[in-house]
């Protein structure tokens, strides 16, 4: 009889991905936070007005001078100082205006990028983590550092630029109809070239620009993966391979981002034409005007001035379309972290927390083969169950999967009889906690930093806990004890503190299962005695799930699991395993040799004293 294994379900980058947004919820979403400004919309209409004023003022520049043109051929009577003090005043209206109108729509537009930007990390931070940790933290840090600073460059370039540019055109196609109708056959005839040009640039820029804007976040989802794991890299000497991944996904960047401005050369072709039949024919209709006596030759040099002005605005118009595109690429990619917020899991009604964690059948594929399958094991409330293996067997997709950071494609995963994706948000938190070898120090005082767990804590309390994981010598050494300032903006804590301060949080917390993947890993042989001693003390009387860097540490658990290759190929307590004498007592036995040789070093070292001379 021959057993099928089913074969895992793929998962595509789309399927993982966050979405991005489509025009309409990208409209409803920008109208949803221009609501929530104050006085949003009075200080919006307030803004079109005093572009609008710039505008016409801009627009009155070229018809004084048509003006002057007709007082020198004395086609027109009045005073030169007249019309200079009405040029004067309309440049000095314009500008004003223009400069009012600027700030007033930079200012909203900053708002609420500050609001959208707030709205999608809190949005990102409500997800479940198992959510995140599909779509990839790269691609959530792209959306929130390189897409905000896109956007943010885009609306400060384009908004302001943009209105004024459309106004302007508007108000110089109105006085070109006041002026004589004929006029008007100049923005008939351009005005749909420029709209070829537009939809042709536009049927193919949003999506070389969007692809531009993921080919960036696969960039930094690469980057971050190799400074993460940097120890991880350096120990299987990955160097090359990762230096190899992050140079192809720089240079896919590079590739996308010449195609997607290649679309703007193609467009400037377009402008070049438009732009010269619109002179061709201003100067035709002038002449025409002119002869027949229509019009005095001043007033058609205002005309022409006007067109000629015209272009400034139409070029500008065309060619920020280039920033446009590549600024709602990113503001959908924003969108599409918001428009779907998070849905708050409801309390299951599961009991009092137990610490009881069963896996039935458990499978998980990362989209290619199974990462680990029909992995079958429990641990009953107090027990410790340490996992052990090679690098890839598995074990921390066991550990994730187990703190809810993974689902799993078969099988399932029970917290006290329930799945642990269906607990909320409070019914996991008061049952899980995990402490992996990469931990956070938050920049702030001591205290805040431990009161994440426990708001309420007291100074005391908070001295117990750094107490019971051994953290008392560095704790005692701090200036100001508990009002030490830590992190980023204060002292840097050295990795075996920062672990420790991680393991006191979940003292505080006091969750029911806690699961250790590697956490005292990075402690070196010099920490590696606190840490452990650490361990010990936060996996006392609560389920424990131990992924172990450790021999030593494997053996003091209850049960130990052996991973090759996805499974669970052994299981059973030290001793057992050792009279088995399989895999776990082949890496028993040379752990133990190798803790043999560097005691044997040491002690040679001692003997030999600070004195001893190098062979010369």
């Amino acid at each position: 009889m021959t057993t099928t294994i089913p074969t895992p379900p793929v998962k595509t980058d789309s399927a993982l991905r966050f979405p991005v947004a489509s025009a309409g919820e990208v409209r409803r979403e920008v109208a949803r936070q221009l609501r929530g400004v104050r006085h949003a919309r009075r200080w919006l209409a307030l803004a079109v007005v005093l572009l609008s004023l710039g505008a016409y003022a801009g627009v009155l520049i070229p018809q004084l001078m048509g003006r002057i043109v007709d007082l020198v051929s004395g086609q027109a009577s009045g005073s030169l100082w007249h019309i200079g003090a009405q040029l004067l005043a309309a440049a000095v209206v314009g500008a004003v205006s223009s400069a009012a109108g600027f700030y007033l729509v930079a200012r909203l537009s900053e708002r609420v990028i500050a609001t959208l930007r707030q709205d999608m990390v809190g949005t990102a931070l409500g997800l479940p983590s198992h959510r995140v940790e599909d779509a990839g933290s790269g691609d959530l840090v792209s959306r929130s550092t390189d897409d905000v600073a896109e956007l943010s460059s885009a609306v400060t370039e384009t908004v302001p630029t943009l209105s004024t540019s459309v106004l302007t055109v508007v108000a110089t196609v109105m006085a070109l109809f006041a002026l004589d109708w004929q006029f008007v056959v100049i923005p008939l005839v351009v005005a749909p070239l420029y709209y070829v040009a537009a939809r042709r640039y536009l049927a193919k820029a949003p999506q070389r620009y969007a692809a531009e804007r993921a080919a960036m976040a696969e960039r930094a989802r690469r980057v971050l993966e190799a400074i993460r794991g940097r120890a991880t890299v350096r120990a299987f000497s990955l160097e090359d391979r990762m230096h190899t991944l992050t140079g192809n996904a720089s240079w896919d960047v590079v590739r996308k981002g010449i195609r997607a401005r290649t679309t703007m050369l193609v467009l400037n072709v377009w402008m070049l034409i438009g732009e010269f039949l619109m002179l061709a024919i201003a100067l035709a209709v002038g002449y025409h005007l002119v002869a027949t006596e229509a019009l005095t030759v001043g007033a058609v040099t205002g005309a022409v001035l006007m067109i000629i002005r015209l272009r400034g605005p139409l070029n500008t118009f065309m060619r920020i379309l280039d920033v446009v595109q590549s600024g709602y690429a990113s503001l959908a990619r924003i969108v599409g972290v918001v428009v779907d917020p998070p849905v708050s899991v409801p309390d299951s009604g599961v009991d009092a927390p137990q610490g009881r964690v069963e896996l039935r059948g458990v499978g998980f594929s990362y989209g290619g083969s199974w990462a680990v399958r029909d992995v079958d094991f429990a641990i009953s409330p107090g027990e410790t169950v340490a996992v052990v293996g090679a690098s890839g067997a598995g074990k921390t997709t066991v550990a994730a999967l187990v703190a809810g950071l993974l689902v799993p494609d078969a099988g399932e995963v029970l917290v006290d009889g329930h799945p642990v994706s269906s607990l909320s948000d409070s019914e996991r938190i008061a049952r899980l906690a995990t402490v992996s070898q990469e931990v956070h120090v938050f920049s702030g005082t001591l205290r805040q930093d431990l009161t994440l767990a426990k708001p309420a804590a007291t100074d005391e309390e908070l001295r117990l806990v750094l107490e019971r994981v051994h953290a008392t010598a560095w704790f005692r050494r701090l200036p100001d004890g508990l009002d030490t300032v830590v992190g980023a903006r204060g002292i840097q804590l050295d990795p075996v503190a920062a672990q420790q301060l991680a393991l006191a949080r979940v003292l505080l917390l006091d969750p029911a299962v806690i699961v250790m993947d590697e956490a005292t890993a990075e402690a070196g042989s010099a920490g590696a005695g606190a840490l452990e001693l650490a361990a010990d003390e936060i996996t006392r009387d609560r389920s424990a799930l131990v992924i172990a860097h450790r021999l030593d540490q494997a053996s003091r658990a209850d049960t130990i699991l052996v991973m090759d290759g996805g499974a669970i190929v052994e299981r059973g307590s030290h001793a057992a395993l050792i009279e088995r004498d399989g895999i776990y007592a082949r890496q028993w036995s040379a752990w133990s040799a190798g803790r043999q040789g560097q005691a044997s070093r040491a002690s040679a070292t001692s003997q030999a004293g600070p004195g001893s001379a190098r062979p010369g």
